[in-house]
């Protein structure tokens, strides 16, 4: 079984990969691979984070000599009505030990009287994979370098009115897809992933993995 490292501290990231990839690979955190960092994410874009912290991860684990495929994802939510803020800032933005359902009541507050048509917003996911030269397939040599890639994808929705459902974390409760009639929150995890913005972006990266002969 082939081992990926994911390169973050989020629960609930940590707990939607974990499903979407298992149990055709065994996915480890990078806590549970040994790699403890603080990671500064200094990038101005989703991909560029997500490369700093797949980098990062890789680099600690070649020190310590393993080889390992690591994926790093950085995402967030846009909502155009505060011209597409939070975005790259969405963990931080209204305080970052901040509770969501706080956050998520704060938002639906500032935006009280916005009608629907103005209310639109959309999750970003950018992955990066950055797998070691000796596990790619072919001829190895000293000069080889490690192989990086990524995908971003997105999924479009409107803030809800109120906040519902139990599932999901952040945004999810008032982040509604109009044509489900349902919150992220409401969906099963199942319904969720086929839809949205971290799905689609896991889907698109095995596809590359697989037609660079990277994964099974």
């Amino acid at each position: 079984m082939q081992t990926i490292i994911f390169a973050t501290q989020n629960a609930g990231k940590v707990r939607e990969i974990k499903d979407m990839l298992h149990p055709r690979y065994d996915v480890l955190t990078m806590r549970e691979a040994g790699v403890e960092l603080s990671i500064e994410e200094t990038g101005t874009t989703f991909l560029d984070n997500a490369l700093i912290k797949a980098r990062s991860v890789s680099d600690a684990l070649a020190e310590k000599g393993q080889d390992s495929i690591v994926i790093a994802d950085d995402s967030g939510i846009e909502i155009d009505f505060f011209d597409r803020k939070p975005g790259i800032y969405s963990s931080r933005w209204l305080g970052e030990d901040t509770p969501y359902e706080i956050k998520n009541q704060i938002v639906l507050d500032r935006m009280k009287e916005v009608p629907d048509d103005k209310r639109t917003a959309r999750y970003v996911c950018a992955l990066v994979a950055v797998v070691p030269a000796r596990l790619i397939p072919g001829d190895f040599s000293a000069a080889a370098k490690a192989q990086e890639l990524s995908v971003v994808e997105t999924v479009e929705g409107l803030i809800a009115h109120e906040p519902k459902g139990n599932g999901g974390f952040g945004y999810d409760p008032i982040f509604l897809i109009p044509e489900a009639g349902q919150t992220f929150a409401e969906m099963t995890a199942e319904e969720k992933h086929a839809i949205s913005h971290r799905g689609k972006a896991l889907r698109a990266l095995i596809q590359l993995f697989q037609s660079h002969h990277l994964l099974d």
